[in-house]
């Protein structure tokens, strides 16, 4: 008799033996390629970690959107196995309920890192000029594409990415062992290859992960005109039926039923399905858990080289430092600092960006230092409520924050700078620069991340890696920093809870301040370096494939 024990103990066994070794990434998000969050650092650095060992395949796929200069970021056109004289081009179907649609994609490629990387080329992309929402060149060229909204057509896009991408790998005679989806934008892959007659047999043996990088309302990309979504998708109407959040087609349940989902912090695993956290995400992690899907949790990795703050340095050996060398006595931090504190407080041309509010030179000064989204997850409100306070009280303190969002706070800050009280103290940089955020890590002497919600946060790994103390609302992956070691954490979500951690940091001495810079380095090294992470996902990526596959 076949016992259920032996059962357990042969999967065990096959997850165990089990060789992963053709990886598919489909991501919105790549590096320097094309960002906006943190999805771009995660999918970047898991992949070039996971491409490092021999014998493995690491593929990335994502659209060619409109601010990508193919040329100069080196991709060429990707040749036709079937005809190696011509390019790659597919009609890819996109139907509507009244109308049999068919949307033409070419590929190009180019290889990086060991990584295999795709982009695909069509219409609907190369008309966008940002990753997610309209851009101000947008709203001139068509003016109901009003500035910093959503893309019109965010359902269209996801699903011509998502097929896209199956017949991309279809035409390569390729079979994945895992294809990793990244958030809402991809989550319907899993659905699309086990439903679809087009690609049911062909992916047998291909298993999926979708990772949630934020379950939160806005993210689920889900969509309320449900027989559009029948027809678009090719997915039976019982699919659809079946997963409504709010009334909404909801890929991230979709994805429940057919993937295995994790996220990217043990801790926001838990809050989602075990706390009133979840009601920012609609109820989606309670809703999967009464599936009896359960969430795991993998907090993310960091690249400490990639990161290192050599980056902002340049030819100017001087501003180089290493906070987790004991011996630094971090001159290049105070350097690096002065050098920029110079730069604002003249109100540079230079930065490139809208400045408002000046700071002083004087590098004796604390100061505090904020890069982000601007919204009202991410409490800047919060922050704003904070901060006068904290400047009323300590004349030492000074602050610095790099950012866009919410039109509404994005004006407060204006008008914080610009307040004659904050003279010489408060600095909003409007916008974003990758140069300029990483002068900012290096110059801080403490980074503020007063989230009301964060699955993981790479901020605050940044921050340390650039001896920037980070002071966080212990929620989600923030759970991370060790309050008094690595960083000061606070829980209570009010003004006055944040204002209270603010105070703390400044009345750390000197010494108290270089043990967490060491302290925070050296467990980043020893525990979140993505050579460490990565083999959690490779034993995640079996598990997949156990639970999955027939055999």
């Amino acid at each position: 008799m076949f016992h259920w024990k032996t059962s357990v103990n042969l999967k065990k066994m096959a997850q165990q033996g089990k060789q992963i070794r053709n990886i598919w990434m489909v991501s919105r998000e790549y590096g320097d390629l094309a960002g906006a969050g943190g999805v771009k650092d995660v999918v970047y650095q898991l992949s070039k970690a996971l491409a490092r060992w021999t014998g493995r395949s690491l593929n990335v796929v994502l659209p060619g959107y409109g601010c990508i200069d193919y040329d100069e970021a080196g991709f060429v056109p990707l040749r036709d196995p079937l005809c190696p004289t011509k390019d790659l081009k597919l009609a890819i179907n996109l139907d509507l309920p009244d109308n049999s649609v068919k949307e033409t994609v070419q590929f190009y490629y180019k290889r990086d890192n060991r990584v295999h990387i795709y982009l695909l080329d069509a219409k609907r992309y190369r008309e966008k000029t940002d990753i997610y929402t309209y851009t101000e060149v947008d709203e001139q060229r068509t003016s109901w594409q009003k500035k910093s909204q959503g893309h019109h057509d965010y359902f269209a896009m996801n699903i011509l990415h998502q097929k896209a991408t199956l017949e991309l790998i279809i035409a390569l005679s390729v079979r994945p062992d895992i294809i990793h989806c990244h958030d809402g934008h991809t989550a319907l892959l899993s659905a699309l290859i086990r439903e679809n007659a087009g690609y049911s047999s062909y992916f047998r043996g291909t298993a999926c992960l979708v990772t949630l990088h934020n379950a939160g309302y806005g993210y689920h990309q889900e969509v309320g005109d449900l027989p559009y979504a029948v027809s678009t998708t090719g997915l039976p109407a019982r699919v659809i039926d079946t997963n409504l959040l709010e009334l909404q087609f909801d890929p991230l349940l979709v994805a429940g039923q057919y993937a295995t989902i994790n996220t990217v912090s043990e801790n926001y695993a838990r809050e989602l399905q075990e706390s009133e956290s979840d009601k920012l995400t609609g109820w989606l992690g309670h809703e999967l858990k009464s599936r009896g899907v359960i969430i795991s949790g993998i907090t993310n990795g960091i690249d400490p080289e990639y990161y290192h703050p050599g980056a902002v340095a340049g030819d100017r050996k001087e501003l180089l430092f290493d906070p987790g060398n004991r011996d630094d006595s971090l001159r290049g931090k105070i350097l690096c600092k002065k050098t920029l504190l110079t730069e604002l407080s003249s109100g540079s041309e230079s930065l490139s960006l809208e400045q408002y509010g000046t700071l002083t030179s004087d590098v004796k000064k604390t100061l505090f230092t904020f890069v982000g989204r601007l919204s009202e997850q991410k409490g800047v409100d919060l922050l704003l409520e904070a901060i006068p306070v904290l400047l009323a009280r300590h004349e030492n303190a000074q602050v610095l924050i790099l950012g866009s969002g919410s039109k509404e706070l994005e004006s407060a800050l204006v008008r914080f700078a610009g307040n004659i009280d904050s003279h010489g103290r408060v600095c909003y940089l409007k916008g974003f620069s990758t140069l300029l955020a990483k002068k900012i890590y290096a110059a801080g002497d403490f980074f503020i991340v007063p989230s009301r919600y964060e699955p993981c946060g790479l901020t605050d790994f940044i921050a340390q890696l650039h001896g920037n103390i980070p002071i966080v609302h212990r929620v989600g992956g923030l759970v991370k920093i060790v309050d008094g070691q690595t960083g000061i954490s606070y829980k209570g979500e009010g003004p006055g809870e944040l204002l209270a951690a603010l105070e703390r940091g400044l009345s750390l001495g000197k010494d108290a301040r270089r043990e967490i810079q060491y302290k925070a380095v050296a467990k980043i090294t020893k525990k979140y370096a993505w050579t460490h992470v990565m083999r959690s996902y490779v034993e995640l990526y079996k598990r997949c494939s156990v639970e999955q596959l027939p055999c």
